[in-house]
């Protein structure tokens, strides 16, 4: 593009060399590249810059030819332009007005194709536009990701005004397109924090906080966008399961950019839907408001609240902990695995110690297990036996005996019966029976009561290999093999009327979506994060890959984890300062930040932490 750019210049005269030398030594990239005639074979993506680096479009000059309108038009969406202020530019007034750029954007693989409607060339005054591309994804009005897949072709038009002659896109497309290195400089993903409601809130006194992600614009002051989206509320995928503690309809009440202060406090001023919450109601919402703007100022430890002249409530990110449980905050004690012997043994969390200790109990003397699971509490553990057929669930406790199995499976074989089990936050125990001629999503109340069936979506095809509950007890990864596939979906746990039952019968999964649409097989996942997970798979006609996910099915910043062959199991905690394990050709080995993967024991399988 700036090869580009220097041509446009130079055929432009100085003044218009000058413009575009001063945007590229001032900006990098990002300025309009004009051509003065002649088809537009594409719009090339931007190359992904660092987060620092400003963008900003050009207005289109007198006498703009019809091409260099469609350019400008398509890199000034790409720009930190806040309004779309420049792209309106290149419109005409009665298309500015009905265009509502912020209500989807458009990712594609490369920068979107245009290419004119030849047949109307007759039409001195009239010309039509055909974008083309490849879909990676869509950001709807909510600021949601969703992967999204298969051609794209939209129509765009451009007229001549009569009087003064000049091109200007009458008929635009619907929202923002842009490839995808341009969408990753641009976007931010985000993380607002609401709390889980009804019997899925967490273990008294306190209350489970759940991320959701979005994505707001990098450049264009993400602190106050970030709190903007906030108070809107929850995306509609996540609002059954979650409560905001803002009042409906509360908004900041002034348009000012919100900027921690030298004390690292944030003053956020609300409108008066605020003006009487109480103070518990205010330290929660502001207890969101750290949660979220944590990962955009992590220096920021303080927030007040107010409305009006008065203030409402300040709390600090201390305090805001004894509000709400995050997973990604709450550190293990223990990694757990099993030994050469099969047998559940642990090592402390946060050392480099390598000589694990048999837990205590049953599961760490009396049964060969073939996979495990301990409770978030690290009182209770599951283990699974050899063979997969038996489910046993035992107090971690010197002395505790081992119990009749609390669930048997049909299966034919091991692979074919039961999976890893997984314990969520308030206690109770998920297992999938993958018996093919019976396969179900089981749930068992405190790990001891009667196992009861889940409900999936109607119509999920496939069966369901792995569980792994998230650490706020509201969202569920599945791994479902179909065929010679296998996906890592996301699901909503809801927990309706089990008829006063009390049984779990209740318990349902909703929504079912891919976080990894490009792999073509996953085996092993593991939760890594309020909203990331680390999978282990491979592409179609790929090699094995590890790499971070984020539920939406996007790709979080910064790098994947350090290669490792061979690896057949892996677990993360929440908490990203408690090293990746994985069970590999090499042993069970981890992963510290910074660091190479190391060895810790050559015989030993199934590596889990608390969940």
């Amino acid at each position: 593009m700036g090869a580009d750019r220097k041509r446009a210049a130079r055929r432009h005269g100085p003044g218009r060399a000058a413009a575009f030398a001063a945007c590229g030594a001032v900006l990098l990239a990002g300025c309009a590249s004009m051509p003065d005639s002649g088809d537009l074979r594409g719009v090339e993506s931007t190359p992904r810059q660092e987060a620092q680096v400003r963008v900003f479009a050009v207005p289109p000059h007198e006498d703009a030819s019809y091409s260099e309108i469609v350019t400008g038009f398509l890199e000034a969406l790409t720009s930190d332009d806040p309004d779309y202020e420049i792209a309106r530019k290149y419109l005409t007034p009665q298309a500015s007005a009905k265009w509502h750029p912020l209500r989807s954007t458009t990712v594609l693989a490369d920068g979107p194709g245009a290419q004119p409607d030849r047949l109307s060339r007759e039409e001195t005054d009239s010309l039509s536009y055909t974008l083309t591309g490849t879909r990676v994804a869509t950001v709807d009005a909510e600021q949601s990701y969703a992967p999204a897949d298969g051609d794209y072709r939209e129509s765009m038009h451009l007229a001549r005004d009569k009087k003064t002659r000049q091109w200007r896109i009458d008929v635009p497309p619907r929202g923002v397109v842009m490839g995808r290195s341009d969408f990753q400089r641009n976007y931010l993903s985000v993380d607002r924090y609401y709390f889980a409601t009804g019997t899925g809130a967490g273990t008294a006194p306190h209350t489970a906080a759940v991320a959701d992600p979005v994505y707001v614009r990098r450049n264009v002051d993400p602190v106050t966008e970030a709190v903007r989206s906030l108070l809107r509320g929850p995306t509609r995928w996540l609002d059954p399961v979650v409560r905001s503690s803002f009042p409906t309809g509360t908004a900041l009440r002034a348009s000012e950019s919100l900027t921690p202060d030298d004390q690292n406090k944030l003053t956020v001023p609300l409108n008066g839907k605020a003006a009487r919450v109480g103070v518990d109601k205010c330290r929660e919402m502001a207890a969101q408001l750290l949660f979220t703007l944590q990962n955009l100022t992590p220096t920021m430890d303080e927030v007040e609240l107010r409305a009006g002249d008065r203030q409402l409530c300040h709390l600090t990110a201390e305090d805001a902990e004894d509000i709400a449980v995050r997973g990604s905050v709450k550190r293990a004690d223990y990694l757990y695995f099993l030994n050469d012997k099969h047998r559940l043994v642990r090592l402390a969390a946060a050392t480099d110690d390598t000589e694990p200790t048999p837990v205590p109990g049953a599961l760490g003397e009396d049964v060969q297990l073939g996979s495990a699971a301990v409770s978030r509490d690290e009182d209770m553990a599951a283990g699974v036996g050899l063979d997969g057929k038996n489910l046993y669930v035992g107090a971690l406790v010197s002395g505790g005996p081992l119990g009749e199995p609390e669930l048997t499976s049909a299966g034919p074989s091991a692979g074919k019966r039961l999976s890893a089990p997984s314990w969520d936050a308030q206690g109770d125990l998920w297992v999938a029976d993958r018996d093919p001629g019976k396969p179900r999503l089981l749930l068992l109340k405190k790990g001891v009561d009667d196992p009861v069936e889940v409900k999936t979506p109607p119509g999920l095809e496939g069966r369901i290999e792995s569980v792994r509950v998230a650490a706020d007890g509201v969202r569920v990864a599945l791994v479902v093999k179909d065929g010679e596939k296998s996906s890592l979906l996301i699901g909503r746990i809801e927990r309706g009327d089990d008829g006063g039952a009390g049984d779990g019968s209740g318990v349902s999964v909703h929504e079912l979506r891919s976080a990894t649409p490009e792999l073509e097989e996953v085996t092993a996942m593991s939760w890594a994060g309020d909203s990331r997970l680390v999978v282990v798979g491979r592409e179609k006609d790929g090699v094995q890959t590890m790499r971070y996910v984020q539920v939406d099915g996007s790709t979080p910043e910064g790098p994947a984890p350090a290669a490792l062959s061979g690896v057949k199991e892996i677990t993360a905690s929440e908490d990203a300062r408690l090293p990746l394990v994985g069970y590999s050709e090499d042993g069970i080995v981890r992963l510290s930040s910074g660091a190479q993967w190391q060895k810790i024991v050559t015989d030993g399988t199934a590596p889990v932490y608390p969940g």
